[in-house]
């Protein structure tokens, strides 16, 4: 673990609104777990076997992914992301958090200080989608979600960790 903090991990549950599945599986943000900076968070990431794919942002509009778990690691700045659609919470990240956002869950970009940057990645073997919670996305998306694998690792603790607990091991 770069930072050794898996003491503070937030465990944050979003329930089908009809627009946005979101998921059963809790949304879980790792307070201060990673380091503040982007190799380093990419180093941790990648070593627990969540490649980063990119680094940015979040877009501004409300949308969620059907194939895949991401993880977000926040390496500068803050930010208050809506997370599990329009009538979910505000939720606000800062440079050494990390979330797991489970397939199905929505999140935007609320606000943000100017130097806010995140690594983006996912589990292997696993493509991202964006979907918006249009009408026709479902039920193809829940299908999609049901078939999502659960992640081998923890995004912070590898081989043992939350996401594992809370989630339950894959199989």
């Amino acid at each position: 673990m770069a930072n050794g903090n898996l003491s503070t991990v937030l465990a944050e549950h979003f329930e089908d609104d009809g627009r946005f599945p979101n998921s059963a599986l809790p949304l879980l943000i790792y307070k201060g777990a990673g380091p503040a900076d982007a190799d380093g968070m990419e180093v941790l990431l990648r070593r627990n076997d969540w490649a980063p794919q990119w680094r940015g942002g979040v877009f501004d509009y409300h949308h969620y992914h059907s194939t895949a778990h991401e993880v977000l690691g926040v390496f500068s700045g803050w930010a208050r992301l809506m997370m599990g659609g329009p009538q979910g919470r505000e939720l606000l990240v800062e440079a050494g958090d990390i979330v797991v956002i489970p397939a199905g869950v929505a999140h935007q970009h609320v606000g943000s200080s100017d130097d806010f940057q995140l690594a983006g990645g996912y589990p292997p073997g696993q493509e991202w989608d964006i979907l918006r919670g249009e009408p026709d996305d479902r039920p193809q998306a829940d299908k999609n979600i049901a078939a999502v694998p659960m992640p081998r690792r923890d995004p912070v603790g590898g081989d043992s960790g939350p996401l594992l607990e809370l989630w339950g091991e894959a199989d």
